[in-house]
């Protein structure tokens, strides 16, 4: 009598649900990227009033900057919601977005300081903006650093490209307040659209590693 071997499949393992540990990072995540939201609106608002009233291209762009800060946060916000929780698909997505507002920051950056340059526009003194990029320049690294603790915590790509992003508007906003004060001071119109030539060569860099899937838990 022929006996019928029959495959017996090993029943699947169900996924075992985050540790207490991982929801509270990923809590800490939303949290500090609804701060960086909110803070970057403000910037925005400030930074193009005084922009379009000192006639600086460079404080309109950095309130451009601002806005694009603020869509990397609601990507962080979409990647640590609902299903996407566990979703190495979602994780990528989330990559290109930020590596989308790299290029977009970097490309915009470009063209308007070599406008700038090429233009010679002599912008008016602005001590509001030159106040906006001192405390920017000096907050938006402590948010950077928290956002990439938690990234890194996470083993999450796209949230220390995000923190990287951060950390590229201090650098910006360095630039920034250097253009200004030289601008005030000494009237070297000319030094903020050449900083921010290198500040967008930075973000065309973390841009590409973004985009390759580079760069994950880089800090651990």
């Amino acid at each position: 009598m022929a006996q019928h071997l029959v495959e017996i499949k090993p029943l699947r393992a169900p996924i075992a649900p985050p540790s207490r540990e991982r929801v509270k990072l990923q809590r800490q995540a939303r949290l500090l990227a609804w701060g960086g939201i909110g803070w970057h609106f403000i910037e925005f608002g400030i930074a193009v009033g005084a922009g379009i009233a000192a006639g600086s291209i460079a404080l309109i762009g950095f309130g451009a900057d601002s806005l694009i800060e603020a869509l990397a946060g609601f990507v962080v916000l979409w990647l640590f919601t609902g299903t996407r929780l566990h979703s190495a698909t979602a994780e990528r997505r989330a990559q290109q977005a930020i590596a989308v507002s790299f290029f977009v920051l970097a490309a915009y950056v470009t063209v308007e300081s070599i406008r700038t340059l090429v233009g010679g526009a002599h912008p008016e003194a602005s001590w509001v903006g030159i106040g906006l990029a001192a405390f920017t320049a000096v907050t938006m690294p402590l948010l950077a650093t928290a956002k990439r603790r938690v990234g890194t915590k996470l083993h999450s790509a796209a949230a220390v490209k995000e923190a990287s992003q951060t950390t590229l508007c201090a650098y910006l906003s360095v630039a920034l307040l250097v253009g200004l004060v030289a601008n005030a001071v000494a009237d070297w119109w000319w030094a903020d659209p050449v900083a921010a030539l290198v500040i967008a060569a930075i973000a065309l860099r973390e841009g590409r590693e973004s985009w390759r899937g580079e760069g994950c838990c880089e800090l651990c």
